[in-house]
């Protein structure tokens, strides 16, 4: 039964905490862990490091020094026909790309038309030989609203073929191409253009074509225009076939494939930062143009230099593009500490088809299966229990640290990203949970432990027990403590009248009685002794008035028993009358005790032991023989009055030998509580200790006379008290009694030796 409870609630402990690794796939799904991933992509970027591609680009930076030697832009379009021109044919580059949109729209107002129309003529006379020189300029989705021919309002957005609602493609606007106007009404098109956009303008997502209702063929990403023609590749050679795009040669040999995410997009391996001539040989715009100049000199020795210079771009692939800050063509990268020019993306992206290195993902399914796998993996370690619950806990966070060192590892080595953000955020947050929930749950069977274990021992002994968090183990230390001993006068004859389930009840009712007031003192249950109960003062908590507590409870206890005994008669023949007179007997000692877990290794029990553990039991027991019902020691009066004047009255009993001691002892009865004790009592127990005194001056008649004063105001013996049967004036008198006919020894001291235990 308890096993089957415990697998219900461990399958409804996974049932209610699965939906938190369900939100953080949701969470992936919709994008919003987007920028804390690619924080962690960009990590991994760092940790791998730089690499080395197949392919040689350089960037011909249109930066500050062109800007200061040729002028601010809009340059006259001749300076890139030039740079072109000298690049292929003197530089024997494989391939150009422009990074700039040729348009009309980046024209100048105030421009002289002459020297605008004369710069295009010069680019489009170049541009437009045939065949046409490999040179790429950009196109782009960038400028999202424009007027068609007729003057109407039309929006340019880039087409994303996975959209459910794309226009068929007859529909779709095309990019803004770039056009070189060389007369008032004739523009001219570039031959090769590419698509410069990125997905949502950042350095990470490039798409590869964008199919249109302008041309048969779709318009394709500069990378893709400059792959195609590094390896040779018709315009018709490249191919689109759903999760992969294809460069064919002429000779129908495969170039090279490239797989497409979403059917459409690349994400871009970034092989180096951008600073670093090592990784990005970069030159300025005004040294290439100066140096096409200087090819023409007469000098041969600047010949030579010019010639030099543009060896370096032997075979290479180049990029122009801006790079001046103050052009604004920037954006982050994931190995930039800072925003760099967005030319990096072309160069990176071409390097990443050649190489065939690229970024590989796992399928959203299997993405989602890590997060699940994960959580669970960490959460059932997490909420392990038993012995091993801390090295479970501790594989926990290593299995999380694991799987981010792991992911770290398979970038560098494999270039396969896997997702850290989701799977880790919902390791630790399922659990997190998962062992808050534990928490509680333990808390909660902590109380039903306490609950269940503290009726066996003291609940302040099971507080400290779990509270420490140590096993406990045997052993024990001496301290100063009260022990209390109660037990019920001729308990024998009680379980002669009563049968065992009455006798039990009984039982019940009046140890709870006693057990509750002295756990309320702040007594620890040692245990019971058939109907005795035992208990310790002072450990496993110390109790600085350990004596005084103890004293008080005493007390209370008999008149909780007296309250009982009315009930009791209240209940007419419910019970016999021996149960109407149950009288309880208790003895106190204080003093040093060894207290701790006594026993075998197998089982112990909390208890004290020691002589004055010894020496409390014969207070209980020796209290029959001087007729009271409640007697200690005077280390116990004296403290108790020391830490509480006045609030207990007690009566010297005078000093006993008890049986198996050498020593004597003075001896009290706990008379009453101050507030409980009367005028009567009062004048009792003066009385009685008068006649002591006379007692130990060996006056017996006048220690008699006064004890058959006291005896008169005695509120126990015959026929007063249901149960009680003696009193300490009448002990006494038969003792002073017993001296009168043969006194004791010229050295007797008043001393009085129990024969009895």
């Amino acid at each position: 039964m308890a096993s089957s409870k415990k697998s219900a609630l461990f399958r409804l402990r996974w049932l209610l905490l699965a939906p938190i690794p369900l939100i953080w796939c949701a969470l992936a799904h919709y994008g919003y862990l987007e920028f804390a991933e690619n924080r962690m992509v960009d990590l991994r970027f760092r940790y791998r490091g730089p690499m080395t591609a197949p392919i040689r680009i350089v960037y011909v930076d249109v930066d500050s020094l062109a800007l200061q030697e040729i002028g601010n832009m809009p340059w006259s379009r001749k300076y890139f026909a030039v740079v072109a021109k000298t690049l292929i044919e003197r530089g024997g580059v494989k391939a150009i790309g422009m990074d700039f949109v040729f348009s009309e729209a980046g024209e100048a107002e105030s421009a002289d038309e002459n020297k605008l129309y004369e710069g295009n003529r010069a680019l489009a006379r170049y541009l437009r030989q045939n065949p046409a020189p490999p040179v790429v300029l950009g196109t782009s989705y960038t400028a999202g609203d424009f007027r068609d021919e007729s003057g109407k309002l039309k929006i340019r957005e880039f087409p994303d073929v996975t959209r459910p609602d794309l226009p068929p493609v007859s529909q779709i606007e095309p990019p803004e191409r770039p056009k070189l106007k060389i007369s008032p009404t004739i523009s001219l098109p570039a031959p090769i253009i590419g698509l410069i956009d990125t997905v949502n303008g950042a350095a990470r997502w490039v798409m590869l074509y964008a199919p249109t209702k302008a041309q048969d063929q779709p318009y394709y990403a500069m990378a893709v225009e400059l792959a195609r023609l590094y390896y040779g590749v018709e315009e018709d050679g490249v191919r689109v076939d759903g999760d992969h795009m294809d460069l064919v040669r002429p000779d129908g040999s495969l170039a090279t494939r490239i797989p497409l995410k979403n059917r459409q997009q690349v994400e871009i391996n970034w092989f180096s930062p951008w600073f670093g001539a090592t990784y990005n040989p970069r030159v300025s715009f005004a040294d290439v143009f100066e140096y096409s100049q200087i090819l023409e000199s007469e000098k041969p020795e600047e010949r030579k230099s010019a010639q030099e210079f543009f060896s370096q771009f032997k075979d290479a692939v180049v990029l122009i593009g801006p790079v001046d800050k103050l052009l604004q063509d920037v954006a982050p990268t994931p190995v930039d500490d800072v925003a760099e020019p967005k030319v990096g993306v072309h160069g990176n992206l071409l390097k990443t088809i050649v190489s065939g290195k690229y970024i590989r993902r796992l399928p959203s399914a299997a993405s989602y299966a890590i997060i699940f796998g994960l959580a669970a993996l960490v959460t059932s370690l997490a909420l392990a229990g038993g012995g091993r619950a801390v090295f479970a806990k501790i594989m926990a966070v290593l299995s999380a640290v694991l799987y981010v060192a792991v992911a770290f590892q398979l970038f560098k080595t494999g270039q396969f990203m896997i997702p850290i953000i989701a799977p880790i955020g919902a390791a630790i947050t399922t659990g997190g949970v998962g062992l808050l929930w534990q928490i509680v749950e333990e808390q909660k069977q902590k109380g039903r432990i306490k609950g269940m274990f503290g009726a066996y021992v003291s609940p302040a002994l099971v507080s400290r027990m779990v509270d420490s968090g140590e096993e406990p183990k045997l052993g024990g230390i001496e301290e100063n403590i009260t022990a209390y001993f109660s037990d019920i006068q001729s308990f024998s004859t009680f379980s002669e009248k009563l049968s065992p389930a009455r006798l039990v009840e009984l039982m019940n009712e009046y140890l709870t009685a006693c057990t509750d007031i002295v756990q309320a003192e702040g007594g620890t249950l040692d245990k019971y002794i058939g109907d005795a109960v035992v208990a310790i003062y002072g450990a496993p908590l110390a109790l600085p008035d350990h004596p005084h507590r103890a004293c008080v409870a005493a007390l209370r206890v008999h008149r909780r028993v007296d309250e009982l005994r009315e009930k009791w008669i209240g209940e007419g023949d419910r019970w016999p009358d021996i149960v109407h007179g149950l009288q309880t007997r208790i003895g106190l000692n204080t003093g040093a005790c060894v207290v701790g877990n006594m026993g075998s290794h197998t089982r112990f029990n909390y208890t004290m032991m020691g002589d004055n553990v010894n020496i409390a039991a014969r207070m209980e027991s020796g209290a029959k023989s001087w007729g009271v019902y409640s007697m200690c020691t005077e280390s116990t009066r004296a403290e108790c009055e020391r830490l509480g004047a006045g609030r207990v009255v007690f009566r010297a009993l005078g000093r006993i030998v008890v049986k198996g001691r050498t020593q004597p002892l003075p001896i009290h009865e706990l008379a009453a509580l101050a507030e409980d004790a009367t005028d009567r009592l009062r004048e009792c127990i003066a009385l009685f200790e008068q006649g002591l005194s006379k007692y130990y001056a060996r006056d017996w008649d006048g220690a008699i006379e006064l004890f058959r004063r006291s005896e008169v105001l005695e509120s126990h013996g015959p026929g007063r008290k249901r149960g009680t049967h003696s009193n300490p004036s009448l002990v006494y008198i038969k003792i002073a009694e017993g001296y009168r006919v043969h006194p004791p020894a010229p050295e007797w001291d008043g001393v009085y030796e129990m024969k009895e235990k």
